[in-house]
């Protein structure tokens, strides 16, 4: 397919799905599906000179291969999302998949229990035949997806719960910690989670949650404007002004989250690896890897290293530390590589980092996440060339601090009972 072709499929200025297709009638393939804030702008990127530059050999491909196209439009670019999701669930490109099968990407899930939950889960993480969640074997009603971008899921939740609330707790609800327990009084309060546990209206959140996950909005807004009618009929004044409000926002919702998706929006979030470490006055150092992959934490491949101070350089020297845990984390090749290498600190611990895996023969971008004088984030080095997004390498810095921190508190209590 070439760019003059696009002429004749006269793409609008707004959100919506598009899809490249190759043949005609009964024999038509499904190559890649997409979704956009402008159809017209997104599609013509894919004939930009930098393609192979900004999405791969695997994006050019399918392009040269392509000879259609159709797209759908939406009202928001959240409804273009789930969509999207809807039609990769429905036609399974080969294109979209990047050589992976479902399980390697997120799915929006709703527990089958008497209060139900909305989750992000990780396909790793379900029993597609049984509809279960594997850890804590929990049933499941329903399973939507799969969704390319573990941060746009998310995005995606929040904005559908502040239309249709329900509660989105790690453990069933009523059964948490005094932690969750304080989250969930707090989110109702703000409006997030249902304040009264009416269960007739809860029901009907969890069947608009559904209906929209699905792909299935068109459906969803003739389900609002019976309840509307219905309610009004009987004089449930309140119940019919809440169908109205749920109508109007799903027209009017302020999806600016997901309107900054274009850049790397083809490809699921990378593996991205996170670094840190953590020491009292260079004793019990510790240096921690951490894992982010399709926008959630992989724990079970995080990795820690007690630091030695090789060649004599002090524990607490975290230039130092830093070469240290990367020569002995590349001495596993076993262990899959990184899209991108994520550092704590400045362009100098960027440029070591750097410097070392060049060393090594080693061919993959590092990000630095620069703190403020309270350590929050305050800039992103790196994260534009490495094609990875600043709220993944965020996530996986914080990951790595909070995981070294956790460590080092418990070998310094340790430490302390043997004194």
């Amino acid at each position: 397919m070439q760019r003059p072709d696009l002429t004749k499929y006269e793409l609008p200025d707004c959100p919506g799905v598009y899809l490249f297709t190759l043949g005609k009638g009964r024999s038509k393939k499904i190559l890649y599906i997409g979704k956009a804030t402008s159809l017209r702008d997104r599609v013509r990127s894919y004939f930009d000179d930098d393609l192979i530059a900004t999405r791969g050999p695997r994006i050019v491909d399918m392009v040269t291969e392509a000879d259609g196209l159709m797209h759908e439009t939406t009202p928001t670019v959240l409804e273009a999302l789930v969509r999207e999701a809807a039609l990769i669930r429905e036609y399974h490109p080969k294109a979209n998949s990047m050589g992976k099968d479902d399980k390697s990407f997120l799915y929006a899930v709703i527990t089958k229990e008497p209060i139900p939950r909305v989750l992000a889960i990780r396909g790793t993480d379900l029993d597609f035949k049984k509809k279960r969640i594997v850890v804590g074997d929990v049933p499941l009603s329903s399973m939507h997806g799969p969704f390319p971008s573990g941060y746009q899921l998310r995005e995606a939740l929040k904005l559908i719960r502040k239309i249709f609330p329900f509660f989105d707790t790690p453990r069933p609800v009523g059964e948490g910690t005094r932690f969750t327990k304080g989250k969930v009084e707090f989110n109702q309060q703000i409006g997030q989670y249902p304040r009264d546990l009416d269960k007739a209206g809860y029901a009907r959140s969890i069947r608009n949650v559904s209906l929209f996950l699905s792909g299935r909005v068109k459906a969803l807004r003739a389900q609002l404007e019976k309840d509307m009618k219905t309610a009004a009929k009987d004089e449930r004044f309140e119940d019919a002004a809440l169908a109205r409000k749920q109508l109007f926002s799903l027209d009017h919702v302020q999806d600016v989250s997901l309107i900054k998706e274009d850049r790397g929006a083809d490809e699921s979030s990378p593996r991205i690896e996170a670094y840190d470490t953590a020491h009292i006055s260079g004793t019990n150092a510790i240096g921690v890897m951490t894992v982010i992959e399709n926008g959630l934490p992989l724990k079970k491949e995080y990795r820690t290293f007690r630091i030695r101070g090789v060649g004599g350089r002090s524990l607490n020297d975290d230039i130092a530390s830093l070469k240290e845990i990367l020569s002995r984390r590349f001495n596993h090749p076993e262990w899959s590589y990184p899209k991108a290498i994520v550092v704590d600190g400045g362009k100098t611990h960027k440029k070591t980092a750097e410097a070392l895996l060049a060393e090594l023969g080693i061919q993959i971008p590092v990000v630095a996440v620069v703190k403020d004088e309270k350590h929050r984030p305050r800039e992103v080095l790196g994260s534009l060339r490495a094609h990875v997004q600043d709220a993944d390498v965020v996530l996986a810095n914080s990951e790595a601090h909070r995981f070294s921190i956790t460590l080092h508190r418990k070998a310094r209590s340790r430490a302390l009972r043997t004194l």
